[in-house]
């Protein structure tokens, strides 16, 4: 920072016998066109002037921002400096794995190991390893506690160590809860303070995580959003995150939900609106005067699922409701002053009637909000509850018979669910006999940051429970039920409120403080079960209450998944079928002999609300006073003292990664590519979790054949997610999706791929390692979307050890893209063009000029050579769109470029 150029722009607030120094928005030249502007540029407006130094911020960025108001957007590249950055351990271990590997690389390149240490606050939450492995038992807990503890103790070990040796990085143990809800209840503080020459600076908290869902923190007015692990790294390392500066479009809530409507049935309604606007790479800002009536809980809600909806970020401002939160959750009298006062002077406070400038806007009477849940794998694929029936027999993933290939879109739901009512399978469960059919709930799970962050759905689900219970209800047997609070607050308030108990008797224990089924971790099904959906291939389902519900991802035998309250979680699990309309049939049969319908349970509102005013600022003082400490076992845990971290060669879990082991002082100019075969042919919507799967691994996939030679038993498999720090199990994990489609084959799912010229076909693993001994470079082209999904820098780095140095694809979510560029792979946008149009086979030859002179967003032709020797030529544009991302790129990776820095 620059003292010359921002001196002039500070002010002073003081608090009784406090005085803190700001940098102050009202003291800019342009202050009155910014006064207009949505608040969220406001934060940004603010971390550019604090950090003018002339060179990375200069203050022509600071008029454009106020230029943005003449179109509403603005090609202008900034440099945004969060403070902090967060961190869950999926996403964490490899980032910590890089640092240490990183200081390897300085002292091997003539520097000091210690150079390498966060800059920025850093926090990781261990929530992403706790599977459900018991359930429905008073001893699950302890169980999945028990055996996370014993899969991951390497892991752990290697996170204790980093705690012990890199400066301003925390941890979080593991049994504490989601990285997400500890943020949003402890580590979020709205306005930051530090530090600087003797004097307190304040200024909005700001951060990037590296789990999409950091968006959630947007609910207390704190600017942040998900990164891939490799940016925030180079955020950690004092790397600002290259931007451009983004379009804002606001949405203005207005009117109040309806009795029997939760903040889940909003937050759907939300993302299929905003998806169908359109918002990918933009920020979204709720506003109107609604929001006076929406609790922060419920803004927490709408504001996690900013991926799903496919903005950078879903913020809201600083209000009453703000405070209101900030006190309840045990945040000190004085920082909530702090918050009111800084907010009003600096322009960040939500005033009734207020109406900023935006890029474009859409609106929502929140009273039109009708009951649905989203299916059966996408999460902006909203389903009003009562055409749940029909549209999942609508889905592709019923057949009537084996041979049909085509969807029955079209052809009536019913019909097709009533074709397929004969298939069933008889499994023995407990000593009774029971029938498995299309349609079977086998999941039921209260789980993931979307909604177990919100006392209110949660109070709501332990009612229903309530009223079932004494309705004589009892859970479909083949229901795999669990309960995985966002924190140990809201076991607090469940038992307070007496209703922990009824969840219980329906099989709702408490199976750990996590993601769990949400990220993929719902653990096995019983064995009767599976056996039984794998013997007569049947579509069954699971419903959670989370943010995710892509192929493949909750478990590998469930094909159709949906989101829901977790009041209709509990409402599904009674019913036991997809195929019960909740809205007209009966959940089941009473005690009395009588049916027992949904109207019949559902609480009303004004019940929810006395239950929620159970919870208290006690609770939080309670459970957060020694966050950071952890269990016995925990703190058990030796590790060595050293400053560079003692990698073992038998190790399955953590390994030396190869990014930096053969690099230079200087970068080697970028080579085009030339006679490049094609990996995969991927179609519209590809996921991270396809690229990189983060569920279970399978023991005949490349990766648990890996796993097996190094004598690790199948049992002892643990998740992709948990292996994220061995390169050899990620590597061959990437394209191995068990949903994962390859256009090169026909009717072939999973990651398979064609070599070519053998045309044998291979795992693209097999076939990625054929082509490295071959030394020919790889392309992957794919359609729309690619890339949507979480913050998985693996789904870059898989794809940059499988040999791929190119992908073309019709358009990218925001952080693939940016993770390609961090790993070297270069992403390139078909003008006009696609696979189709262009009959890619898969045996064509791909070659690529001029990535040696390119430019942010620089057309480029791309020549293709089919296998019958015929030649066409098209144009692409290279998705490099800033001049950071151009630098980044030609060091061959933005690691790579901090390392140099540091040796320089």
């Amino acid at each position: 920072m620059s003292d010359r150029l921002t001196s002039s722009f500070t002010d002073t607030l003081t608090l009784g016998q406090k005085s803190y120094l700001y940098y102050c928005l009202q003291k800019l030249p342009q202050s009155q066109e910014l006064a207009r502007l949505p608040k969220s540029l406001k934060v940004l407006t603010e971390n550019l002037l604090r950090n003018l130094d002339g060179d990375t911020v200069t203050k022509d960025d600071i008029a454009a921002m106020a230029d943005w108001l003449k179109r509403g957007a603005s090609d202008r590249e900034i440099a945004f400096r969060p403070l902090r950055v967060l961190m869950q351990d999926f996403t964490g271990v490899p980032a910590v794995v890089d640092l240490a590997a990183m200081r390897d690389a300085v002292r091997r390149l003539g520097g000091k190991a210690e150079q390498v240490n966060p800059l920025s606050a850093v926090d990781l939450v261990i929530d992403h390893s706790v599977m459900v492995d018991a359930f429905a038992s008073e001893q699950a807990f302890a169980t999945n506690v028990d055996m996370e503890m014993a899969r991951n103790g390497e892991r752990y070990a290697f996170l204790r160590w980093g705690q012990q040796t890199f400066d301003n990085f925390r941890v979080v143990p593991p049994g504490t809860g989601i990285c997400h809800q500890v943020n949003l209840e402890y580590l979020g503080q709205t306005v930051w303070q530090q530090q600087q020459d003797g004097t307190t600076v304040i200024c909005p908290d700001t951060l990037v995580g590296t789990d999409s869902h950091t968006t959630m923190i947007n609910a207390l007015g704190i600017l942040g959003w998900g990164v891939g692990g490799i940016e925030a790294e180079a955020a950690m390392l004092g790397q600002p995150v290259s931007m451009l500066i983004p379009e804002v479009v606001g949405f203005k809530l207005t009117g109040k939900l309806r009795e029997g409507i939760t903040a889940t049935d909003l937050v759907l309604t939300v993302v299929q609106m905003l998806r169908n606007k359109g918002v990918v790479g933009k920020f979204v800002e709720f506003y109107g005067d609604g929001l006076a009536s929406l609790p922060l809980a419920d803004r927490a809600t709408i504001a996690n699922m900013a991926p799903e909806y496919g903005a950078t970020c879903g913020f809201f401002p600083v209000d009453e409701e703000t405070l209101r939160y900030l006190t309840l959750t045990g945040r000190s009298e004085e920082q909530v002053e702090l918050v009111e006062a800084y907010s009003k002077a600096q322009g960040l406070w939500r005033h009734a009637g207020d109406e900023p400038m935006f890029t474009d806007t859409l609106s929502l009477d929140m009273g039109e909000v009708e009951a649905c849940l989203a299916g059966p794998k996408r999460p902006q694929d909203r389903v009003e509850l009562s055409k749940v029936p029909e549209i999942f027999g609508q889905s592709c993933e019923l057949r009537v018979d084996q041979d049909q290939k085509d969807c029955l879109e079209g052809e009536g739901g019913q019909t097709a669910v009533a074709a397929r009512q004969s298939l069933e399978a008889e499994f023995s469960l407990n000593s009774t006999r029971y029938k498995l059919k299309d349609g079977a709930v086998v999941i039921a799970a209260i789980t993931s940051c979307t909604n177990t962050s919100n006392p209110s759905v949660l109070m709501a689900a332990g009612l229903l429970a309530k009223a079932a219970t004494e309705k004589g209800l009892t859970r479909a047997p083949w229901v795999k039920s669990s309960l995985a609070p966002g924190s140990k607050v809201v076991t607090d308030y469940l038992e307070k409120a007496g209703l922990m108990t009824y969840l219980e008797q329906l099989g709702f224990y408490l199976v750990g403080y996590g993601c769990t089924t949400c990220i993929g971790n719902s653990g096995p099904l019983p064995d009767p079960i599976e056996q039984a959906i794998k013997k007569h291939d049947l579509t069954v389902a699971a419903v959670l209450s989370g943010n995710r519900n892509f192929e493949g991802r909750i478990h590998p035998f469930v094909k159709s998944n949906w989101l829901a309250s977790p009041p209709l979680v509990v409402a599904y699990a009674l019913a036991g079928s997809m195929n019960v309309d909740l809205t007209r049939e009966p959940l089941g049969t009473g005690k009395d002999g009588k049916p027992v319908y949904l109207k019949d349970i559902w609480p009303s509102q004004q019940a929810i609300a006395e239950a929620v005013e159970l919870v208290n600022r006690e609770m939080f003082h309670k459970e957060y006073a020694a966050v950071f400490d952890g269990d016995e076992r925990w703190q058990a845990i030796e590790v060595e003292d050293s400053s560079t971290f003692n990698w073992q060669q038998d190790s399955s879990y953590i390994q030396h990664p190869p990014f930096f082991q053969t690099m230079a002082k200087e970068p080697e100019p970028v080579e085009d590519i030339a006679q490049a075969r094609l990996l995969a042919i991927m179609g519209d919507s590809v996921t991270t979790d396809h690229i990189s799967p983060a569920g279970s691994i399978k023991a005949d996939s490349p990766a648990g054949k890996y796993l097996q030679s190094l004598g690790v038993e199948r049992k002892d498999f643990n998740s992709y997610g948990s292996r994220r720090g061995n390169h050899e199990v990620m590597m061959r994990g990437t394209f191995a999706n068990i949903r994962i489609r390859n256009q090169m084959l026909e009717d072939v799912e999973g990651g398979e791929t064609r070599h070519y010229p053998s045309g044998e076909q291979l795992s693209i693993y097999d076939a990625a390692m054929r082509y490295q001994e071959e030394g020919v470079p790889l392309v992957v082209v794919a359609g729309k979307e690619y890339g949507t999904g979480s913050s998985r820098d693996w789904a870059a780095k898989g794809t940059l050890l499988l040999g791929v140095r190119a992908v073309i694809a019709e358009s990218y979510e925001r952080i693939h893209r940016s993770n390609l560029i961090g790993m070297g792979v270069v992403p390139l946008e078909f003008i006009g063009d696609s696979a189709e149009s262009l009959g890619l086979k898969g045996d064509e030859l791909i070659s690529i000029k001029g990535l040696n002179d390119l430019t942010p967003g620089k057309e480029l032709v791309v020549k293709i050579e089919g296998d019958d020797g015929k030649a066409q030529e098209i144009k692409v544009r290279c998705r490099i769109d800033t001049g950071n991302e151009l630098t980044y790129y030609r060091h061959g990776g933005i690691l790579h470029y901090v390392i140099r820095r540091m040796l320089a």
